[in-house]
């Protein structure tokens, strides 16, 4: 029979107009370039599917793997309600400047436009520089009509709610909520697989040649959630215990302040994704040990029920 164990992937980096060094500085990642955005740490989005790293799977892709074991890597329940799609998106993000403030469509218009899944996303802050804030939603209530007159006059700042943030703040951004990541933030984001972004303003930034980037401003009418959202999740950390901290429809995520040693029994319904956001932990799986430290991101498959985490370390526990 064949034995599974906890995979790792060759992180996918990604240049971004926004991106800095701090992939480096904080995850010791083996960026080269001065603006690198994004480390996508789990991916089967086209062109930028998760490679194996190490132990008998090394070089295998994670569509090859799932398509050779479904259910043993994703779990009976996601197989069934997925087929041998891989649901989700993991990512590490430094945003040296601010990102472009942007929406994703739902399941619904994803689909009918772009034959996709929608985008529902959370994030979890790693680092931030004092003052650091987030753009989420609007301040009052809006319409249409009112959101495209603040479009066309220059004034789409002055109807957007801005949060300030600190390390641990958590986030869940439902599809249709107009948000930015500001300068100076590092994040673990999740997500729903799906690259489909909705642009709406980027700053009036242009390149080289003066030209900016694509809008999407008409593509947005119809996705945007114009009614103000509550989209921070508050949560009280307990050493040594798995904290819920999101619950919505595409994935659960809970936070582990791991200061000693945590059992964590599963089903083998789901897989599990650890994403370690601080400190360092061991794996424990049976005579096995495994060592992980910040910015390491591993794919426990659903096979796997029972293991120890052993450490100083701040973990996201991530299931569907």
């Amino acid at each position: 029979m064949k034995q599974f164990y906890p995979l790792t992937f060759e992180p996918i980096f990604k240049e971004r107009i926004w991106g800095g060094t701090k992939l480096k500085d904080y995850l010791n990642k083996p960026i080269s370039s001065e603006i690198t955005g994004e480390s996508w740490e789990l991916s089967t989005v086209p062109e930028s599917i998760s490679v194996v790293n190490s132990g008998e799977f090394k070089g295998k892709n994670l569509n090859e793997l799932i398509d050779l074991y479904p259910k043993e890597i994703l779990g009976k329940e996601v197989f069934n309600q997925f087929g041998k799609q891989f649901p989700l998106l993991f990512k590490y993000l430094d945003a040296k400047a601010d990102l472009s403030i942007q929406l994703h469509p739902n399941d619904e218009l994803a689909k009918a436009r772009h034959n996709s899944f929608g985008k529902t996303e959370m994030w979890y802050v790693m680092q931030a520089d004092e003052n650091a804030r987030l753009i989420v939603g609007f301040k009052e209530n809006s319409n249409r009509e009112d959101y495209l007159n603040h479009v066309e006059n220059k004034m789409l700042l002055s109807i957007l709610n801005e949060v300030p943030v600190k390390k641990g703040d958590v986030f869940l951004l439902e599809t249709g909520t107009i948000h930015a990541i500001g300068a100076g933030i590092v994040i673990a984001e999740i997500q729903q697989t799906s690259d489909i972004t909705y642009r709406i303003y980027d700053w009036d930034r242009v390149d080289a040649n003066g030209k900016g980037r694509e809008l999407h401003t008409e593509l947005a009418l119809d996705a945007i959630n114009y009614k103000t959202t509550s989209a921070k999740k508050e949560y009280t950390s307990i050493e040594n215990k798995s904290i819920s901290v999101v619950d919505c429809p595409y994935f659960k995520t809970n936070i582990i302040s791991l200061n000693d040693e945590v059992l964590i029994d599963k089903t083998s319904d789901s897989f599990m994704v650890l994403m370690c956001t601080e400190g360092s932990f061991e794996l424990v799986f049976g005579d096995q040990k495994y060592m992980y430290l910040t910015g390491d991101t591993v794919l426990i498959p659903a096979v796997l029920t029972s293991f120890m985490l052993k450490g100083t370390a701040t973990v996201l526990e991530i299931t569907v």
